[in-house]
C-alpha cells in the first residue's frame, strides 16, 4: 500500500455519504505497498464508529477491476473472512475518486503476524484450501495479470539492469517455467481464482485466530497450486536465508490437505510451482525497484530478497 493519489477530507467525506456509512471523523494515508493509494476511514453514524479502507486503484482499470471487488464479495458471501466492497444506492461497487477507479471495504479486525508459527501456518492453510473451493463457482474470467505471459514480457525491460550472474539465473528460470507449463501435467492441474498474493502481511489474526485475509487486487484465474506455492515461499522460509522451515512448511500443507487433498500431479509439480512463485515475485520487485513510479509514500522492496527465495529453491531440486 502506498500513497500516489492525495485525497482531501471533503472527497471522501462526499463518497461515504453516496454510500450510507456515515460522517468521516478520520481520514489517514496507509504506507507499504506499491500498487495503489490506500486510506484507513473512520466514520461514525448513530453514534458508532467504524473503519473502512478506501483504495484508488493506480493501474488496474474500471473493466478490470469487477473481477477483484465481486470475488471478494462472492467470498465473504461464502463465509470468508475477507473485505467486503461497500455499495452505493444503486448496488454499484465500483466507484471514482479524484478521477481514479475506487472501493471502500470494511476493515477486518486483528494485526499481521510476521514471524509466524506452524499454529499461525496451520490455520493459514486450512483458509487457503476453504477460499480456493469456495471460487470454484464464480462466474467471472480473468487471467493472472502478473502471471507467465507478464513474466515474458517484463524480463526483457529489467535485464540490462542486473548482474551477469543474476541475468543469467534469472533467464534460464523462465525459460524453465515456459517449458514446465508447455507440459500437460501442469496444462491439466486444477485451477480457478487464486488470491496470488497471499503473504503474511496480507493476513491478520485476533488472539491467535485467523481473523481475514486481504489485498485481493494480484487475484486471477491461476492452477491452485501456484496459490499453494506463494504462501509457502512466504508463510514457511527463513526470511534471511529463504530456506524452507520443515515445521511451518508441514502445518500448513497438512492443514490445506485436511480441506483438499492435493492430485498426485500437484505432488510432483509443488517444487516447479515453488520455483515459480519465487520467480514471479523477484521479477515484480526487480521492476518496481529499476523502473519506481513516484508516490507519496512509496517504499519499495528490496528484490534481492526473493533472488535469494529462487536460489533456495534451487537446492532443494
Amino acid at each position: 500500500m502506498a500513497v500516489f493519489t492525495e485525497v482531501g477530507r471533503d472527497e471522501a467525506a462526499d463518497l461515504m455519504q453516496r454510500l450510507g456509512l456515515g460522517e468521516v471523523v478520520d481520514l489517514r494515508g496507509i504506507l507499504g505497498g506499491i500498487e495503489n493509494t490506500n486510506y484507513f476511514v473512520t466514520t461514525e453514524r448513530d453514534g458508532e464508529r467504524r473503519e473502512w479502507v478506501l483504495t484508488l486503484f493506480e493501474r488496474l482499470t474500471h473493466a478490470q477491476l469487477p473481477f477483484y471487488l465481486y470475488l471478494m464479495q462472492h467470498l465473504a458471501a461464502r463465509g470468508i473472512p475477507v473485505p467486503d466492497p461497500q455499495a452505493d444506492a444503486h448496488g454499484e461497487i465500483l466507484h471514482t475518486v479524484r478521477g481514479k477507479p475506487a472501493a471502500v471495504v470494511n476493515r477486518l479486525p486483528g494485526a499481521s503476524v510476521l514471524d509466524p508459527t506452524p499454529a499461525h501456518c496451520r490455520q493459514l492453510g486450512a483458509l487457503l484450501a476453504r477460499m480456493h473451493l469456495a471460487g470454484q463457482d464464480y462466474e467471472r474470467e480473468q487471467p493472472n495479470l502478473r502471471g507467465l505471459a507478464w513474466w515474458n514480457e517484463t524480463v526483457p525491460v529489467i535485464l540490462p539492469h542486473l548482474e551477469p550472474a543474476q541475468a543469467a539465473l534469472l533467464t534460464a528460470e523462465l525459460a524453465y517455467q515456459n517449458h514446465v507449463a508447455a507440459t500437460p501435467a501442469y496444462q491439466g492441474l486444477p485451477r480457478g481464482p487464486v488470491h496470488a498474493d497471499l503473504f503474511r502481511d496480507n493476513a491478520l489474526f485476533e488472539d491467535d485466530r485467523l481473523s481475514g485475509v486481504f489485498d485481493f487486487y494480484f487475484a486471477g484465474c491461476d492452477t491452485w497450486l501456484f496459490d499453494l506455492a506463494v504462501c509457502l515461499n512466504d508463510w514457511c522460509i527463513d526470511l534471511t536465508s529463504g530456506a524452507a522451515d520443515p515445521a511451518r512448511t508441514q502445518a500448513l500443507l497438512e492443514a490445506y490437505e485436511s480441506v483438499r487433498p492435493l492430485t498426485a500431479a500437484e505432488r510432483a509439480l509443488l517444487p516447479a510451482m515453488r520455483r515459480a512463485g519465487a520467480l514471479r515475485f523477484w521479477i515484480s520487485r526487480l521492476w518496481d525497484w529499476y523502473l519506481p513510479r513516484p508516490a507519496a509514500a512509496l517504499q519499495p522492496h528490496d528484490p534481492t530478497h526473493f533472488e535469494r527465495v529462487l536460489r533456495a529453491r534451487l537446492a532443494e531440486c
